[in-house]
């Protein structure tokens, strides 16, 4: 009976301890990708890398989330945000599977702005 409660327990604190390595996959799925990580007059760094399908010479539109005054709007009605395109970035550089060094081609990309692949573009 010890011994069964003891593997248990071992098995239950393994899981725990893999926790952090799933939640990180999670973050990086769900709040930073597609999004502008760096942003100086030296580099801009785009949460896409080889994972999502990234090479050099890709054309990413950018966007950002205006956020419209107000009350929020109640069921049923429209979203508070928008996205405003606001330019374009070229990647110059993929680092690994989750982040590339881009180019600014069009207007003034920021940290946390959205980046999307241009869907018309052939690979």
């Amino acid at each position: 009976m010890i011994k069964k409660s003891v593997m248990i327990a071992l098995a239950g604190m393994s899981l725990f301890g893999a926790a952090p390595v799933s939640a990180q996959g999670i973050g990086h799925s769900f709040f930073m990708r597609g999004s502008i990580v760096e942003s100086s007059a030296n580099s801009t760094v785009v949460c896409i890398g080889k994972a999502d399908g990234a090479e050099v010479g890709q054309t990413l539109e950018v966007y950002r989330v205006v956020n419209h005054p107000g009350p929020a709007s109640s069921k049923g009605a429209g979203t508070p945000f928008h996205r405003q395109r606001i330019g374009k970035v070229t990647i110059d550089h993929v680092y690994d599977d989750h982040f590339a060094h881009v180019t600014i081609t069009e207007g003034r990309p920021a940290k946390y702005d959205i980046v999307e692949l241009q869907r018309n573009q052939a690979r």
